[in-house]
């Protein structure tokens, strides 16, 4: 056997059929001569189970016989160690991409896993962020580079990026899980999130009395739809989320409590004022619908509150405030009459108590008496 060079390579005459030559001093490392005249590199060895095998270097011309030989000096002295480099180039071939990596994901784990809303949050991350930047990359070749330059992309939006960052951390946990990736290896680790400041609105007197004056002169014209008024009453007088009210069904309600059997938080129990009473006996309940805020759909609840609230909150001058700063603006009033923190974050139901204590610098000076306390105080506001 010759030692594979150029000149050696150039020398090799063409035949009817394929053939090897062998060089002479790295065993195991050759060339493939076609009948085409084409002449690969390659190597040959055998795997854990004596099998043969072969991986091809590239073809000659392409790949210098030097570079060839580098290469299969490498692969060669790896097999000795257990390595399978036929093995691995059929891994890497059918290993899954990122983008086959997020619909395995949100087909099998997140429906699992996830709340209804928590679900939303993250297919929008995987359809818009994700997919779009590193979809096409194999699970097993992203690196931490590769987070950090998306999580940069979108710097203009720290609290997405940040959102996206945390499906990243969940996604790649589970790619482990299933084999994609060795253990330890999550590419999100030490991405440092931006820092988010949490979005303080809250109603002051007058704005709630312009928001009360509002929703009593839409009730009596009836030209707004009185599904998402009901609504916003009970934001006013709860405390509540926008889906907690949105699914809330008349069988939750029983006395003075309604109990919730699912929240962010999970089970709830949500203390019903008086007033929360009065709105709730006002509402039509209308039959085969279980929900308390209908939709236009046979037993369907109301989905879009965004619509009427940006009408509405035109209408009062208040133009900045999100529907969820209703709820902040509960809890403050809360903090106005001197309710104890811990009883507030229990009713508006905080995980943390850290949650609640956002409201208590806004503050100048039994739970179900607590919770009519503050309606009463939010009442008075608004029929001011």
């Amino acid at each position: 056997m010759p030692r594979l060079s150029k000149r050696t390579l150039d020398a090799l005459k063409i035949e009817d059929k394929e053939y090897f030559v062998w060089d002479d001093d790295l065993p195991g490392f050759g060339v493939r001569v076609m009948p085409t005249g084409r002449k690969s590199f390659l190597i040959q060895y055998r795997d854990s189970g004596r099998r043969t095998r072969r991986k091809s270097l590239g073809r000659f011309g392409t790949v210098t016989a030097e570079e060839a030989k580098r290469e299969a000096r490498d692969l060669l002295s790896s097999v000795t160690r257990g390595a399978n480099p036929s093995e691995d180039r059929l891994h890497k071939r059918n290993a899954p991409t990122v983008s086959e990596l997020c619909d395995r994901f949100m087909s099998e784990y997140v429906p699992i896993h996830c709340k209804e809303t928590t679900a939303k949050e993250y297919l929008r991350a995987v359809d818009l962020f994700i997919k779009p930047a590193i979809g096409l990359v194999k699970v097993e070749d992203v690196t931490r580079p590769h987070i950090a330059e998306l999580h940069h992309k979108h710097n203009d939006i720290p609290y997405q990026a940040n959102r996206t960052l945390g499906v990243i951390s969940v996604m790649f946990n589970q790619a482990e899980v299933w084999g994609y990736r060795p253990d330890n290896t999550n590419p999100r680790r030490h991405v440092k999130k931006y820092e988010e400041k949490p979005r303080e609105r809250f109603l002051s007197k007058e704005e709630f009395a312009r928001l009360g004056k509002t929703l009593k002169d839409l009730e009596t014209s009836g030209t707004g739809s009185q599904a998402a008024i009901n609504a916003f009453w009970l934001f006013l007088l709860t405390g509540c989320r926008l889906s907690e009210i949105q699914t809330l069904k008349w069988e939750y309600i029983q006395e003075n409590n309604a109990f919730l059997p699912d929240s962010k938080t999970g089970a709830k129990k949500v203390r019903l004022s008086n007033h929360a009473l009065n709105v709730l006996s006002r509402v039509e309940r209308i039959p085969g619908n279980p929900y308390v805020i209908t939709g236009k759909l046979p037993g369907a609840f109301l989905t879009d509150l965004q619509k009427p609230w940006r009408r509405i909150r035109k209408v009062a001058g208040l133009d900045d405030v999100r529907i969820h700063d209703l709820r902040h603006s509960f809890a403050s009033s809360a903090v106005g009459i001197g309710e104890p923190v811990e009883r507030i974050g229990n009713i508006v139901g905080h995980k943390d108590i850290r949650s609640t204590m956002r409201y208590a610098h806004h503050a100048d000076g039994p739970v179900h008496a607590t919770v009519d306390r503050i309606s009463d105080e939010i009442w008075n506001d608004l029929n001011s």
